[in-house]
C-alpha cells in the first residue's frame, strides 16, 4: 500500500493534471500532480516537496479535501493507494500561463498540463481515480 499527497489546482474551467499511460492497455489517463509520502513526513509536507521536486513550484492556499482509497491495476499489476487530496494554488502566477510542463519522475519523462474540466467530467478524458471528479 502506498500513501500519496495530490494537489488539485483549478483556474476557471481548467485543471492542472499529470498525463500518464498504462502500457498494458494503451490508455492515456490523467491524475492530479503530487507523489508519495515518505516515512515520518506529513502529507502536507509531501505535497509541497513533490511540487518543488517535479516542477519547481511553490504552493499557496492549501486546503485539505479528502482521503481517497484507490484499488486498481496498472501495467497488469495490482495497486492499493491511500490518497490525501488537497486543493491548492500556484504561488507563482507564471504557472497559470504555461500550457504544459515537462518533468522527470523516476527517470521517466512526464507531462503536466492544463485540461478542460468539462472533458474530465464528460469522460472524454480518463481521470483517475474516478472519485477525484467529485472535487472538480
Amino acid at each position: 500500500m502506498r500513501v500519496l499527497a495530490l494537489g488539485l489546482i483549478k483556474q476557471g474551467d481548467r485543471v492542472f493534471l499529470s498525463q500518464g499511460c498504462d502500457r498494458s492497455t494503451g490508455k492515456t489517463f490523467y491524475r492530479a500532480l503530487g507523489g508519495g509520502v515518505d516515512w515520518g513526513e506529513t502529507s502536507l509536507d509531501a505535497l509541497k516537496r513533490e511540487f518543488k521536486e517535479e516542477i519547481a513550484a511553490d504552493l499557496t492556499n492549501i486546503e485539505y479535501l479528502v482521503c481517497i482509497e484507490n484499488i486498481f491495476s496498472f501495467n497488469e499489476q495490482p495497486y492499493h493507494e491511500i490518497i490525501q487530496l488537497y486543493r491548492c494554488d500556484f504561488l507563482d502566477p507564471q504557472f497559470y500561463q504555461r500550457e504544459q510542463i515537462e518533468f522527470y519522475e523516476k527517470k521517466r519523462q512526464k507531462i503536466a498540463l492544463w485540461v478542460d474540466v468539462n472533458q474530465c467530467l464528460s469522460g472524454e478524458l480518463l481521470v483517475v481515480p474516478q472519485e477525484f471528479l467529485k472535487y472538480l
